[in-house]
């Protein structure tokens, strides 16, 4: 009898059979290989239509980093990225135009704050955006991926907003 192996993604909680193989391309990510792959393949799948592309390829790059925030991922890239949910989400400015913001951002700040990752990770992580059916569906639960992992993140909320919104004076 084979013992089916599991392993548990040290980012999201994710738990999923244990690959033979290691993937060493996930960079500083908090994240197990299995995670990793579902990631890649969710990004293969946004990257080959335009339509998601452009509607919410920012967001599913944010919530990912987010979400496996800890380990070596330092706190720059974590920062932008959670800049990057409250622009889409509290400011509502579309996939498309956050990046230039983000570099704005990347300009204007000298000093990274550190936040540490919530105790609680979001319910939704990247597998229930791997297995949609539809572009709608994986558009839907994209969004609520999002929503999910900045609410995980809702001690920082007010020093995000002021934060983002001194550094690129906005209201």
């Amino acid at each position: 009898m084979t013992v089916l192996q599991e392993t548990i993604c040290p980012g999201c909680g994710l738990r999923m059979p244990a690959r033979k193989t290691t993937t060493t391309s996930r960079g500083y990510y908090n994240v197990s290989d299995e995670c990793w792959d579902l990631y890649t393949e969710v990004l293969g799948t946004e990257y080959s239509n335009a339509f998601l592309f452009d509607q919410i390829h920012q967001m599913t790059v944010d919530s990912y980093a987010v979400q496996h925030a800890g380990g070596s991922h330092p706190d720059k890239s974590l920062d932008v990225h959670l800049f990057g949910l409250y622009l889409s989400l509290q400011k509502g400015i579309r996939s498309p135009y956050v990046p230039p913001l983000l570099q704005q951002l990347v300009a204007a700040i000298e000093v990274w704050p550190h936040y540490e990752p919530p105790t609680k990770t979001a319910a939704v992580t990247v597998f229930d955006v791997a297995f949609c059916d539809s572009t709608e569906d994986h558009i839907r639960v994209v969004k609520d991926w999002a929503h999910a992992v900045w609410e995980s993140w809702s001690e920082y909320h007010s020093e995000v907003a002021r934060l983002v919104s001194h550094s690129l004076k906005m209201e």
